[in-house]
C-alpha cells in the first residue's frame, strides 16, 4: 500500500503534527489521496503549556472549547463530545507527566495541541517534550489515575503515539466524520512515512 503524506496548505507552523497525521492515515488504511481528495483542514491552539504541580483545568477548557469550535466551523462537530473529551485526557496526560519539572531546561517541544481533518476523518494531537511512551494498563480499581489511555481507546476510532525522538513524542487519536466540503488549497501528496500504531478500536 502507497503511503499518504498529510500536507496542508500553510502549515509551517504545524510540522510537528505531520508524523502523527501520517501514522494516522496508515492506521485507517488510507492509501494515495487519488485526484478527487480533498485538502487537509489543520488548527493550532494557540497555547503552550509550562510546568505546574497540576493540569491547569482552565486551559483544559479553551482547548475544550477550541476543539468544538473549530470542528463546528469544519462542519464535522457529530464527534465533537467524544474528541473534546480525548483532548482532555492527551493534554491532561501531558501535563501532569510529560513536562519537566519547574527551573529544570527542557530541550524538546512545548505541550501543545493540534486539529486535523485529513479527508474521512478528524484527528486530535498532543505533543509533549517526554521520551516515554505511554503503556495502556489496567487502572486501579479505587485509583484516580491510569485510566486515560482506556478512555481515549473507548472514544476513538484509532490512536497511537509517534516514536520518541530527541524532541519528544506526538500522542494522537482518530475519529471517523462525514465529509465537509472542500475548501480552497493544494491536494495532499504521496511520500514516505514510518511509524507503529499503538492501538486501534474495532
Amino acid at each position: 500500500m502507497t503511503a499518504q503524506t498529510v500536507r496542508p496548505a500553510g502549515s509551517a507552523g504545524c510540522d510537528w503534527l505531520m508524523p502523527a497525521a501520517e501514522m494516522a492515515a496508515l492506521a485507517s488504511g488510507n492509501g494515495a489521496p487519488g485526484p478527487d481528495a480533498m485538502p487537509v483542514r489543520w488548527a493550532c491552539f494557540p497555547e503552550i503549556a509550562t510546568p505546574a504541580p497540576r493540569a491547569d483545568a482552565s486551559l483544559i477548557h479553551a482547548a475544550r472549547d477550541f476543539t468544538i469550535g473549530t470542528l463546528q466551523r469544519w462542519g464535522v462537530a457529530e464527534r465533537r463530545e467524544d474528541v473534546a473529551v480525548v483532548v482532555s485526557e492527551l493534554l491532561t496526560n501531558a501535563l501532569l507527566h510529560a513536562l519537566p519539572a519547574a527551573g529544570h531546561a527542557g530541550t524538546g517541544w512545548p505541550v501543545r495541541l493540534g486539529l486535523l481533518q485529513p479527508g474521512r476523518g478528524v484527528m486530535c494531537a498532543v505533543a509533549d517534550p517526554s521520551r516515554v511512551e505511554p503503556v495502556l494498563q489496567q487502572p486501579e480499581h479505587l485509583g484516580e489515575t491510569g485510566r486515560g489511555l482506556h478512555v481515549i481507546a473507548a472514544l476513538s476510532d484509532q490512536w497511537g503515539c509517534t516514536v520518541p525522538t530527541d524532541m519528544g513524542k506526538v500522542m494522537w487519536a482518530m475519529f471517523s466524520a462525514p465529509l465537509a466540503p472542500p475548501v480552497p488549497g493544494p491536494r495532499s501528496r504521496p511520500g514516505p512515512w514510518q511509524h507503529q500504531v499503538a492501538g486501534a478500536r474495532s
